[in-house]
């Protein structure tokens, strides 16, 4: 895609949906944080069933900690790889006690050394709770950029530094919503809707789908 193109690409998201949110439920950033830590391999309805309840009752670092291990996993049972996930949301929550007066860190390195926080994890918690311009690269944003030619690439870090060049600094703050949305309504994995994609003209995917006569 030509740099017009991109730019085009996103005017129109932006007109659309001025102002995207993610569709995880939170009501804090550490609540956040939990539920992004919870969403890896599952989808945002579930980690929202689960943690609609949760977060009703453990909504802070220590009320999580008090909770204990067993009613967390109680709680998120429902979402895959639960387990794992509760013992990731204990020890982080501890570290954040412990090490941080119960806050979530505002930069990326010292988020990715808490328990079940990768780069995409705090590229997220960084975009929505602090408004920094991250691009968090999921399986949506991975296929749209390499299926539009926006900005291919074979790693999603890859696809995460492409991006960041190839986006207008404008658009950044709001791109990443903008991409998964994208990519989970409209340029979808088994058949994308480019019939009714409102940049479907600006996209370079060569096996587009038609409508039938």
């Amino acid at each position: 895609m030509t740099n017009a193109a991109v730019d085009a690409f996103f005017q129109r998201l932006s007109d659309r949906d001025p102002e995207p949110v993610g569709e995880l439920d939170y009501v804090n950033p550490y609540t956040l944080l939990v539920a992004v830590v919870l969403s890896a391999q599952a989808t945002d309805v579930g980690v929202n069933k689960a943690t609609g309840p949760l977060f009703k009752v453990a909504d802070t670092p220590e009320k999580m900690v008090a909770l204990g291990l067993e009613k967390v996993r109680d709680y998120i049972k429902t979402i895959g790889l639960f387990n794992s996930k509760a013992k990731n949301v204990i020890a982080l929550s501890e570290i954040l006690i412990r090490e941080h007066e119960s806050r979530v860190p505002e930069d990326r390195e010292t988020l990715e050394q808490l328990p079940g926080v990768g780069r995409k994890t705090a590229n997220v918690v960084l975009n929505i709770a602090f408004g920094q311009p991250t691009i968090a690269v999921d399986t949506h944003l991975f296929r749209v950029s390499n299926r539009t030619g926006m900005a291919p690439g074979k790693t999603p870090l890859a696809v995460e530094k492409a991006l960041e060049k190839r986006i207008p600094e404008k658009w950044l703050l709001h791109a990443h919503h903008w991409l998964i949305l994208h990519g989970r309504y409209i340029c979808k994995a088994r058949k994308p809707a480019c019939p009714v994609c409102p940049v479907s003209d600006l996209c370079n995917f060569k096996d587009k789908t038609v409508e039938p006569a």
